[in-house]
């Protein structure tokens, strides 16, 4: 495996990107990994949003545990305060990619981990369109064949290929929906 990437809650919060890494993470490119603190941010924050899709909320968070093996890390408690963050309640994001061995973690909130401080620990932040771009860089055809199997798997509704891309835009996804603009079309 290529690498490994921490999905910080951020990142998997929406259903659009959520099914995009966990697609990709299918592949060989990478390995995701993330923490039941993770899962408890971003099912917590989509229940505040969303509290009449509570019971769907929980059976999705079950289905992203079961979708990618060895997904959970733990054992990184004793690290977060020793750790140097601006904000407090990110160290445990840092402490679970420094015990997962992560080379990047995946978050829209790079000002948060700011290089200065990851570097020290070989990781790096990388925003969501980012670490895409990058896996089609790597391999833009296992990319854009997980993706055609993503949406092959949603039927209730079907989203054509273009709707698709668009909500990756919507999410911050333009540069890499850009490029499997021009792959897939």
């Amino acid at each position: 495996m290529a690498f490994t990437a921490l999905l910080d809650a951020c990142a998997l919060y929406s259903a659009p990107l959520r099914d995009l890494l966990l697609s990709l993470a299918g592949t060989d490119l990478f390995r995701a990994r993330w923490t039941e603190a993770i899962n408890d941010e971003w099912t917590r924050n989509l229940k505040a949003k969303r509290p009449e899709l509570s019971e769907k909320i929980d059976r999705t968070r079950l289905q992203v545990d079961k979708s990618v093996p060895d997904c959970l890390i733990s054992g990184y408690e004793s690290l977060i305060p020793s750790l140097n963050l601006s904000d407090l309640n990110d160290r445990h994001v840092l402490a679970a990619a420094i015990r997962g061995r992560a080379d990047v973690i995946v978050t829209y909130n790079l000002e948060d981990f700011p290089d200065s401080v990851l570097a020290g620990f070989g990781i790096e932040a990388w925003h969501p369109d980012r670490f895409v771009s990058h896996l089609l860089s790597l391999d833009d055809i296992k990319v854009c064949n997980a993706i055609k199997e993503l949406l092959a798997r949603l039927r209730n509704p079907p989203v054509a290929l273009n709707d698709y891309l668009e909500n990756l835009e919507k999410v911050g996804l333009s540069i890499s929906a850009s490029r499997l603009r021009v792959r897939l079309i």
